[in-house]
């Protein structure tokens, strides 16, 4: 009978739960039904890549919560983009993107900002909340340890991995003794 270790077992039930965090967040409820929020699975070399960037944030910026956050990325198996294309209307003139109506939201420049491209559809943001959530609650009902963080998403949206994503968030994955992501204090 072989014998398989922890290290690759663990591997792959953790792209296993990749896999079924991002069913979660397709199949998450939409404003309208409209599924506007894109999906990726990011591992290996592609994943350091996202980390090296970070990294580059972190000395462009100054802020040391990029540096902080690209070790946790370096230390995870792989890594969730969940993304929206948020610069598309919901057509209800609800005014919440800052124009009177969609029609002068879907006139309106959309500008990139250092992070992520405005404005956004406020349906479409929450859209892309929920199936962040609906990814984060499935990691937490199969015991992987994740996190949410904008800052995987600046790095993701800087190297163009979700072109048509106007709004970029990680979710790290991982699974060692303790949660790499609960010691929160820059170093």
């Amino acid at each position: 009978m072989p014998i398989l270790d922890s290290k690759s077992i663990e591997s792959e039930g953790l792209l296993d739960a990749a896999r079924l965090m991002l069913l979660s967040a397709r199949t998450a409820p939409k404003s309208g039904g409209i599924d506007d929020v894109l999906t990726l699975v990011v591992l290996g070399k592609e994943k350091d890549a996202l980390a090296d960037e970070m990294d580059k944030i972190a000395e462009e910026r100054k802020i040391s919560g990029f540096k902080r956050d690209a070790g946790n990325l370096r230390n995870s198996e792989a890594t969730l983009l969940i993304g929206v294309r948020g610069d598309r209307s919901f057509s209800l003139n609800c005014g919440a993107c800052g124009y009177e109506t969609c029609s002068e939201f879907d006139q309106a420049e959309k500008k990139e900002g250092l992070d992520f491209m405005g404005p956004n559809c406020i349906f479409k943001s929450l859209d892309l909340g929920i199936a962040l959530g609906s990814a984060a609650k499935t990691a937490s009902i199969l015991n992987v340890d994740s996190r949410i963080m904008y800052r995987i998403g600046t790095a993701a949206k800087r190297l163009k991995l979700m072109t048509e994503a106007s709004v970029i968030m990680g979710i790290p994955i991982s699974a060692k003794g303790k949660s790499i992501y609960f010691d929160r204090t820059p170093k």
